[in-house]
């Protein structure tokens, strides 16, 4: 689209998560009018910490914000894959580093999420703004929210996670999935790490049917603790005690459980984990998916946030290439969906058939499929460090 174009443009977002936030930078920097909003009554993250890939970070830097999201977090060259006893398995560089020339980022959720909200114009995010339903007119969409107000907009993107609105009444109702398993994830200080974080490097300790996780902040001065474990229990924020965890880490390095011990039940953030299944359609004329919206993931191979910062440079891109916003949107999926279903596919292969059926006799989850434990490496042939899309990407906690 021409630049005249774009700039009469006026695009309306939904949802300030990842997505939503670095769609708003992205589209913005088109020229476009962006407006972006948020169900809260604050911007919060929960969580713990996550890892922003080479491609990612190459694509904060087309943007002109790579610093402000360098300062907050941690730079780490490699992943290591380690037995519960801390024996070594496999130690590999991140990949993508080569390519694009940048490392790994270490980052806690929390300061991610407010890093690309800081560096977004005051007045663009309008807080307080539950979507009740949106209306396609093939041109434009209008949104309407539960506090009576509505918006029209030349482009609506649907950035409302895994249970978006906007996907449910345009494009399928596709219901969250379960995966089977629980994560229980907490920050803690690298001094009641005992001695386990080292440096700036991932490190995943594999037993059966538990996966741990330890995503070093040093920036912070903290520790990114996860353990993952197949458990039956769907409830979305499952009541666990300690001792729960502590049978979920028998076995394991004693440090591991000591850190295990150690834990404010008050401070662990406990969910069970979902996806969705691919969504066949992500777009009209005017409305378009992005994030978790468009492929929910399971955390596995660490995609969730890096592809929700890629899809919002392709949709930009695509903007920019085509000659229309029908054309363009259309471009977009062609070019982010096959990607994104076949990374959806590869992240719900996070157990063998031995380790489910201990928990699911006889059966496993709809959403498992036996695979090995070696993180998968995923990188479209059309890949580009000018246009990244997303690479093989490791375990994100």
């Amino acid at each position: 689209m021409n630049t005249s174009d774009l700039k009469n443009l006026n695009i309306a977002i939904v949802g300030a998560g990842y997505a939503g936030a670095a769609a708003a930078k992205a589209l913005s920097l088109l020229g476009a009018t962006v407006n972006v909003y948020e169900q809260a009554s604050r911007t919060r993250e929960v969580g713990a910490g996550i890892g922003l890939r080479p491609s990612t970070m190459d694509q904060f830097g087309q943007w002109g914000i790579f610093d402000a999201i360098a300062k907050v977090s941690s730079p780490s060259d490699y992943f290591e894959i380690l037995t519960p006893t801390a024996d070594p398995i496999m130690k590999e560089a991140w990949p993508e580093i080569d390519t694009f020339g940048q490392k790994t980022h270490l980052i806690h959720r929390c300061d991610f999420i407010e890093a690309l909200l800081g560096v977004l114009p005051d007045g663009m995010v309008h807080l307080g703004h539950k979507l009740e339903s949106v209306k396609d007119v093939g041109d434009k969409a209008t949104l309407t929210f539960t506090n009576g107000e509505s918006v029209t907009a030349d482009l609506v993107v649907g950035a409302d996670g895994i249970k978006s609105v906007v996907r449910a009444q345009l494009f399928g109702d596709n219901q969250p999935v379960f995966s089977g398993e629980h994560a229980y994830r907490a920050v803690i200080s690298v001094d009641d790490a005992l001695g386990m974080a080292v440096d700036d490097n991932l490190r995943m300790y594999i037993g059966r049917g538990t996966k741990i996780y330890f995503l070093p902040l040093r920036h912070r001065g903290q520790v990114s603790f996860d353990i993952t474990a197949l458990c039956p229990d769907s409830t979305w924020a499952p009541k666990v005690t300690k001792d729960d965890l502590l049978k979920t880490v028998e076995g394991f390095d004693e440090r591991i459980v000591s850190i295990t011990r150690g834990l404010d039940m008050d401070a662990v953030n406990c969910r069970a984990v979902y996806d969705i299944d691919p969504v066949d359609t992500w777009h009209s004329d005017s409305v378009v998916l992005v994030g978790d919206a468009a492929h929910s993931m399971l955390h596995h191979q660490g995609q969730g946030a890096n592809s929700a910062i890629l899809d919002a440079g392709g949709l930009a891109d695509a903007l920019r290439e085509a000659g229309s916003v029908k054309e363009a949107l259309a471009r977009y999926q062609a070019t982010r969906k096959p990607v994104t279903d076949e990374l959806q596919r590869i992240s719900r292969q996070g157990w063998t058939e031995d380790e489910i059926s201990d928990v699911f006799p006889g059966q496993k989850p709809a959403s498992q499929k036996p695979a090995s434990q070696k993180p998968a490496s995923q990188k479209p042939a059309s890949q580009k460090p000018a246009s990244p899309q997303p690479a093989s990407q490791k375990p994100e906690v």
